[in-house]
């Protein structure tokens, strides 16, 4: 693994995580290109020679130095906003490369898309369809479409990560979507190219998955049977990864469920999680240890800020000192919280330590939906972003100055 320990450091690759939060002081987020690339790589080598396209979710981190690496790979982007087709562009992807997902695409969105000839455009509703047809009779643009799907399957887990479910809103529901996909083969300026869907994140048990397979199957050959060719299936992201005491299916398990997809259509999928998750830390200092009646607290220069998880779905994060601690640490069972205003700023709680003021920690498999929803609440500077290649050590994002956070706002005469 490119986290370990080597002389009682906690080293990423041959990398001391101590020397960078030396160098770049905390909080920082920490990533290792080796497990980046080799969390692609598994995804691409479990496929062999059968067609498919893995389509990153930048979502999960959109760091132009990590999606250029993944470019470099032959990686594929699945995007949820302009923002983030800009963010792909200008990392060296080409339209072609991406799959524009997500529930609510402005005009705005869906026209810059089409002139970026984005290879599919997953459609989620009548109303977008209809959008997306007027653009594109505007533009003179043929757009790509499949629909996604709501296969209605309770992929067990947190509720807000859940997709899938028909009290969801994202896709449609299957008994809608014959007819849409009636209409969309009618519309001039529309080509119907595959089926769509995505029923969650951190999935653990392949049932789900398998259960979401033969639903679309069944949906694509009542679509055939219509006259209507389909290129691809799109089964989405969601493979869990490893945070406490998950044990999520292996990639070759993975996509056999897949491969029940006949060879007639090339597979698509939307890892992010599983791709860069396990790749990446947050460092963070213990600036205060705080002992209440009810409670040891180890405050930290890190908070919900710059890891959002624990706060908004008691996420649950390993929590490792990046030095042995000394005679100066203090054994005890420690809420890891954050300086923020807030009762719910916190990192972890109830985890056996042996700290003292200015221990050094990392949060362990914080690359995915970390950097990512970091926020400026309380005025917080982002931190930046370390990107580790062998003993090499890369800043790909700068933290954030003070001026970056108010310069643009101006007072009134």
């Amino acid at each position: 693994m490119a986290f370990h320990r080597a002389h009682g450091r906690l080293m990423v690759e041959g990398v001391p995580l101590s020397d960078i939060a030396e160098q770049f002081g905390t909080p920082a987020y920490v990533y290792s290109r080796a497990q980046l690339e080799a969390n692609w790589k598994a995804y691409n080598t479990a496929f062999g020679t059968r067609a498919h396209r893995i389509h990153y979710a930048v979502k999960a981190n959109g760091n132009l130095a990590l999606l250029n690496l993944l470019k470099r790979l032959g990686s594929g982007f699945d995007i949820v906003s302009g923002g983030e087709l800009a963010r792909v562009l200008a990392a060296g992807a080409t339209g072609a490369d991406l799959v524009f997902s997500g529930v609510g695409k402005s005009r705005t969105e869906l026209r810059d898309a089409l002139l970026a000839g984005v290879g599919c455009i997953n459609v989620e509703s009548a109303p977008e369809l209809n959008r997306l047809a007027g653009l594109a009779a505007e533009l003179g643009i043929e757009a790509p479409v499949a629909f996604r799907i709501n296969p209605d399957v309770d992929p067990g887990t947190h509720p807000y990560i859940s997709t899938g479910l028909e009290q969801n809103k994202f896709g449609i529901p299957m008994r809608e979507a014959p007819a849409l996909y009636r209409e969309a083969a009618a519309l001039p300026f529309i080509r119907v190219k595959g089926i769509a869907c995505h029923i969650g994140s951190q999935l653990t048990d392949l049932s789900p998955i398998a259960d979401t397979v033969a639903r679309v199957l069944a949906l694509a050959s009542e679509i055939e049977a219509m006259g209507i060719a389909l290129e691809h299936l799109d089964l989405g992201g969601g493979l869990g990864i490893r945070y406490k005491d998950e044990q999520p299916p292996a990639h070759a398990d993975y996509v056999r469920v897949l491969s029940a997809i006949p060879d007639r259509y090339e597979i698509h999928i939307e890892p992010g999680r599983s791709i860069v998750g396990d790749a990446g830390v947050l460092l963070t200092t213990v600036e205060y240890l705080k002992q209440t009646p009810a409670r040891h607290f180890a405050i930290c220069d890190a908070a919900m800020t710059e890891l959002i998880r624990p706060a908004l779905y008691e996420a649950w994060h390993g929590v490792e000192l990046l030095e042995a601690p000394g005679e100066s640490g203090v054994a005890a069972t420690y809420d890891l919280v954050g300086p923020v205003c807030e009762s719910a700023d916190f990192l972890a709680h109830e985890r056996e330590l042996s700290l003292s003021a200015g221990a050094r920690l990392a949060l362990m498999n914080a690359g995915a939906y970390g950097f990512v929803m970091a926020s400026n609440y309380n005025t917080r500077p982002r931190p930046p972003e370390i990107l580790v290649d062998g003993g090499a050590v890369h800043q790909i994002r700068p933290r954030e100055r003070m001026t970056d956070l108010f310069g643009m706002e101006r007072p009134i005469p």
